[in-house]
């Protein structure tokens, strides 16, 4: 995989760049004024960010691993030490599919409704490959989603983990990468 340079990077205009941010060559950025990348984040091949109003931030230490999408006209917000893996599609927007309105950007903002809502993906969320995340969905603290998962627009509950369509909690998740979260910030952070 090719990342861009630093003087590649500069030259989208983030809203904000952090240190050591690796963005493939192959990424689609789109509205880069309105996204934040913290320190050590990285977007794999064929990732595609679209921030709309709300805009996307990107904490620190976050994966955005291949052919996942982030899309939306409202927040996309990664904490940091979370991530999703390949293809999954992140949603802060989305047609009325009801037959009441038309959808797709194509069509006049007269005859279409969007619902949108706010994404949150807390500190140590993970969500595996091929899952859809919903305009709304709030995952709390140390959840993980199990591989082709269809995230609802609610709350999920802290250190659990769900699978499914849609996600339901199958079983609590460890605690203990806290502390080797503790340990890196030491090492890493706090050590410089």
């Amino acid at each position: 995989m090719t990342f861009l340079t630093e003087k590649q990077l500069e030259r989208y205009n983030f809203g904000f760049l952090g240190e050591n941010v690796k963005i493939s060559d192959k990424a689609s950025i789109y509205n880069a004024e309105k996204i934040h990348l913290d320190d050590n984040c990285r977007l794999d091949d064929f990732c595609i960010l679209s921030a709309g109003k709300g805009g996307i931030h990107i904490g620190k230490y976050v994966h955005i691993a291949s052919y996942s999408s982030l899309i939306g006209s409202e927040t996309i917000y990664f904490s940091d030490f979370s991530g999703v893996s390949s293809r999954v599609s992140v949603y802060s927007s989305s047609d009325d599919f009801s037959g009441e309105f038309m959808p797709h950007p194509t069509i006049p903002e007269e005859y279409r409704k969007v619902y949108s809502a706010k994404v949150f993906f807390d500190k140590h969320t993970i969500v595996a490959a091929g899952c859809i995340v919903l305009p709304g969905a709030k995952l709390n603290i140390g959840v993980a989603i199990g591989a082709m998962s269809l995230v609802l627009g609610k709350e999920y509950k802290k250190f659990t983990v769900f699978v499914g369509i849609p996600a339901k909690p199958i079983k609590k998740r460890s605690k203990e990468l806290l502390n080797f979260e503790e340990k890196l910030i030491e090492k890493y952070i706090n050590g410089r």
